[in-house]
C-alpha cells in the first residue's frame, strides 16, 4: 500500500508537466480511498488497543478520559464513512461510467463494509460500549443511534443483493480489471479490493430473499441498463440507501451566483480565508458550524510570480502543476478536502451556497511568509482524527492555522472538542468579528438579497445570518 504521510505524493499523480494520469474525480476517488484505507487501519488499531485495557466493561460505565476517546474513535469513524458514501455518489454524476469508476467505488463500498463487520465482531457483545457508540455528539454532527444504523445497514437483504452483484461483476472482470492496475493508484485500490473482497460474500440463504424482493420492485435497480452501468447504478443506490439517515440532496449542485463569483474575484488579495458551506453536503467538511470549511486563497500565477513566491522553496517544486490546473479561471487556493491538502483551482471553494471571506490583519511581506509557509503541506492526507497536534496530516482550518500561527504575533485558540485540540471555522469567524489579527471583507449569505456585502455591510449580514441560525 501507498505509505503515508503523502509528503511528495504529487509526483505520483501527474503526467508530464502536472497532468493528471486519471480523469480529476477518479483521481480524488483513488486519494481518498487509499488514504482511508489507511486511517480505517488505524482506528481498528486504536478501538482494539483502548478495549484491551478497558475497565468499563466491568465497572458498568465510562471515566471522562475514556468518554473522551470512545467519542473521539466514534467522530473519526462517522466522518470517515460519510466520505466513502460521499465519495461513490459523487462518482454517477461527475464522471462518465467506467471501469475506473468501478474499482474506486468498489473499494469505497468494501472499506464501509468492513469497518461496519468490525464495529460488530468488536463491540456486539459489549453493551455498555454500544450505548456509547449509540450516543449523539452534536458539536461534530454526529447522530444518535450510529452503531445500531450502520448494523441495520450490514445485515439489510437489499445492500447484501447489490454488493452481491458487485462483487460477481469484478469477479467475473478480473482479468481486463487488473491491466488497469497499471497507474500506481489503482494498483493500491486494486489490492485493496483484492484483501476485502471476501468481507462481502453473499450467502445463498440470503441472496435469494433480496433477489426477490428487489426484483419485484419495478425499477428499482436500473432494470434497462446492462453491464457495467447496472452494476454502479446498484453500488450508488446501495450508498443512497446508507446515507438516507442524513439530510442530503444528492442532486444539489452547489454554486455561488455568477455575479458573486466575479465580485468576490475582483475583490480577493493572496493570503485571504474562505469560509463556506455546502447546503445538503453528506462531508460539510466535517467541523462544527454553519460555516464548516475554510481553504486559504495564494492567488494567481501571475500575482505569485511577481511577488516572488515562484521560486520559494515550498512552491518551486510545485510551480507547473499549479500553473497547469483548469483553464476556467486564473485563482489558486491551497484546501484540505477529503483526499487530502491540495493546490486547486478557486472554483472549489466557490462551489458553495454561502461564503465569508476574511483577510489577515498583516503586511504583505508576512503574508507571502505564510502563503510559502502553507504550501509545504500540499499532497498530505485529510486528518480524520482532527488532531492538530500532528503535522503529517491536516483538516481544512489546520491549513490556516500552519500557515499563520506565530507569524508577525498572530495566534489562534485552539478548542478541545471530542477529546482533542481543534480549531473550527466559527473560531476564525469569531476572531475577525472581534478584529483579533482577522477582518471580514466580504460575504455572500442566502438571505434572498442574491448580492455580495463587503466590510462593515457583510460584517452586520454575518451577524444577523447567525442570529438567525
Amino acid at each position: 500500500m501507498l505509505s503515508l504521510p503523502a509528503h511528495g505524493i504529487f509526483s505520483l499523480l501527474d503526467g508530464p508537466y502536472g497532468t493528471p494520469m486519471l480523469n480529476d474525480q477518479i483521481l480524488i476517488g483513488a486519494r481518498t480511498v487509499i488514504q482511508l484505507d489507511v486511517h480505517f487501519g488505524e482506528l481498528k488499531a486504536a478501538a482494539t488497543e483502548l478495549l484491551g485495557s478497558d475497565s468499563a466493561r466491568a465497572r458498568g460505565y465510562f471515566t471522562p478520559p475514556e468518554e473522551e476517546e470512545y467519542q473521539h474513535l466514534l467522530v473519526s469513524y462517522w466522518h470517515s464513512r460519510n466520505a466513502l458514501l460521499d465519495l461513490v455518489l459523487s462518482l454517477r454524476e461527475e464522471t462518465q461510467i467506467s471501469d475506473q469508476a468501478f474499482l474506486v467505488g468498489f473499494a469505497g463500498a468494501l472499506l464501509l463494509v468492513d469497518a461496519a463487520r468490525f464495529l460488530r465482531e468488536t463491540f456486539e457483545g459489549l453493551p455498555v460500549v454500544r450505548k456509547k457508540l449509540n450516543e449523539p455528539i452534536p458539536s461534530f454532527g454526529v447522530p444518535e443511534d450510529v452503531y445500531d444504523t450502520v448494523q441495520q445497514s450490514l445485515t439489510s437483504p437489499v445492500n447484501a443483493w447489490r454488493l452481491y452483484h458487485a462483487a460477481e461483476y469484478f469477479e467475473q472482470q478480473a482479468g481486463r480489471l487488473r491491466q488497469l492496475a497499471d497507474d500506481e493508484l489503482l494498483r493500491d485500490v486494486w489490492d485493496l479490493i483484492d484483501r476485502l473482497k471476501e468481507r462481502v460474500r453473499v450467502s445463498l440463504t440470503r441472496f435469494i430473499p433480496a433477489h426477490i424482493r428487489v426484483r419485484t420492485r419495478q425499477g428499482i435497480d436500473g432494470l434497462t441498463q446492462d453491464g457495467l452501468g447496472r452494476v454502479m447504478y446498484r453500488l450508488q443506490r446501495l450508498m443512497s440507501t446508507l446515507a438516507s439517515t442524513i439530510s442530503v440532496r444528492p442532486s444539489h449542485r452547489p454554486l455561488l451566483p455568477a455575479e458573486v463569483m466575479g465580485q468576490i474575484q475582483a475583490c480577493i488579495q493572496p493570503g485571504d480565508i474562505f469560509l463556506t458551506r455546502k447546503e445538503y453536503a453528506l462531508t460539510n467538511y466535517f467541523l462544527p458550524g454553519y460555516w464548516p470549511h475554510a481553504a486559504l486563497y495564494i492567488g494567481d500565477a501571475g500575482v505569485l510570480k511577481q511577488r516572488g513566491l515562484a521560486e520559494h522553496p515550498h512552491l518551486q517544486p510545485r510551480w507547473e502543476r499549479l500553473q497547469s490546473l483548469g483553464n476556467q479561471q486564473p485563482g489558486r487556493v491551497l484546501e484540505a478536502l477529503k483526499d487530502g491538502v491540495w493546490i486547486r483551482t478557486l472554483d472549489s471553494p466557490l462551489s458553495s451556497d454561502s461564503v465569508v471571506v476574511l483577510r489577515p490583519r498583516l503586511a504583505e511581506e508576512h503574508i507571502d511568509t505564510a502563503l510559502g509557509r502553507g504550501c509545504r503541506h500540499d499532497g498530505k492526507p485529510y486528518d480524520f482524527n482532527f488532531d492538530f497536534t500532528r503535522s503529517d496530516r491536516l483538516v481544512c482550518t489546520e491549513v490556516v492555522y500552519r500557515s499563520y500561527e506565530g507569524i508577525d504575533g498572530i495566534h489562534f485558540p485552539l478548542t478541545r472538542r471530542a477529546g482533542r485540540m481543534t480549531l473550527a471555522s466559527g473560531d476564525l469567524l469569531a476572531m475577525a468579528q472581534q478584529r483579533q489579527h482577522l477582518e471580514i471583507i466580504a460575504a455572500y449569505v442566502p438571505d434572498g438579497s442574491g448580492r455580495l456585502t463587503r466590510d462593515a455591510e457583510a460584517e452586520a449580514s454575518v451577524a444577523r445570518w447567525q442570529q438567525r441560525g
